[in-house]
C-alpha cells in the first residue's frame, strides 16, 4: 500500500511567506526557502506555495522564488496562483517546480489542463477546486479566490479535470476552511470516489483525528493544512506517528 502524504501550504506575497486570518492582517513569516527547508526537515512530504497576489507583474519575483526553493529544498513542491498559460507552466517547471496548480484559469479555459498535460505530463498538473455546499447537499465550484460561484457541480468538474489530463485534485472545502472543525468528509469522499487520480483534502484541519478521517473515510491520498502547522499547533512528526499507530501508511 502506498503511503499517504502530509502537505503544508504556504501563502506567498511578493516572494515572502505571509500569515493572516481570512486573507487580512497579513504578517511576514519569512522567506520561502527557509520556511520550506524547515518543513522538509520536519518531515513534510511536499510543500504547496500559493501566490496570493498572483498578478502578472510579480511573475518574475515568483520565478526567482521557485529557483531558490528548487536549489535548497529536496521534497517536491507545487506552485499555484496566477498561472494562465502553458508558457507559465513551462517557466516555473523549468526553474524547478515539480507541479503547477491551476484553479480559475482551468475553469475559464479547460483546454489549459489538456494542453499542459500533453506537453509536460499529467503528473505536474494539479487542478485546485474550491467547493461550497448547495442547498440540495451537492457542491458548486467557485473561482477567483472563492468570490464567484461558477454554477458547476464539483463532482462533475473533478471528473472533467481528470478526463482532460489532471494528475491530481487539490480539493478545498470553503465551508470548512479556517474552522478547524475537520475536513468536509462527505465532499472529500464524493470526489475521491468519482475520480481515480489522487485527491488532496484541504480546509478545516484542527486535530490529528481530522487528518486520519480524511485519509481513511474520505479516501484522500494526501491532506493539506496551513495555520495548524505554521503556528506549531501540530508538529508533522507527531501527526505522522499518530497516523502510523492508527494503521495509516505514512513516510516517517
Amino acid at each position: 500500500m502506498h503511503t499517504k502524504r502530509i502537505i503544508p501550504c504556504l501563502d506567498v506575497k511578493d516572494a515572502r511567506v505571509v500569515k493572516g486570518i481570512n486573507f487580512v492582517n497579513l504578517k511576514d513569516a519569512g522567506d520561502p526557502v527557509s520556511v520550506a527547508k524547515a518543513y522538509d526537515k520536519a518531515g513534510a512530504d511536499e510543500v504547496v506555495f500559493l501566490d496570493i497576489t498572483a498578478s502578472s507583474d510579480n511573475r518574475d519575483t515568483v520565478v526567482d522564488m521557485v529557483r531558490d526553493v528548487a536549489a535548497n529544498v529536496f521534497i517536491p513542491f507545487t506552485v499555484g496562483g496566477g498561472i494562465r498559460t502553458v508558457d507559465d507552466f513551462k517557466l516555473l517547471l523549468r526553474e524547478g517546480a515539480d507541479k503547477i496548480s491551476i484553479n480559475s484559469s482551468a475553469i475559464d479555459n479547460p483546454d489549459l489542463i489538456s494542453d499542459a498535460a500533453d506537453r509536460f505530463g499529467s503528473q505536474c498538473v494539479v487542478v485546485a477546486i474550491d467547493a461550497k455546499r448547495r442547498d440540495d447537499e451537492g457542491w458548486n465550484i467557485y473561482k477567483h479566490g472563492g468570490r464567484i460561484d461558477c454554477g458547476i457541480d464539483a463532482v462533475k468538474w473533478a471528473k472533467e479535470a481528470e478526463k482532460r489530463g489532471a494528475g491530481e485534485i487539490l480539493l478545498t472545502s470553503m465551508d470548512c476552511d479556517g474552522t478547524k472543525a475537520g475536513y468536509d468528509i462527505k465532499l472529500t469522499k464524493a470526489i475521491s470516489d468519482a475520480v481515480s487520480i489522487p485527491v488532496i483534502a484541504s480546509g478545516g484541519a484542527g486535530s490529528k483525528e481530522h487528518f486520519k478521517e480524511a485519509l481513511t473515510v474520505g479516501g484522500a491520498e494526501a491532506a493539506l493544512a496551513a495555520s495548524l502547522f505554521h503556528y506549531k499547533e501540530l508538529e508533522i512528526k507527531e501527526l505522522k506517528e499518530y497516523l502510523r499507530d492508527n494503521d495509516v501508511p505514512v513516510r516517517l
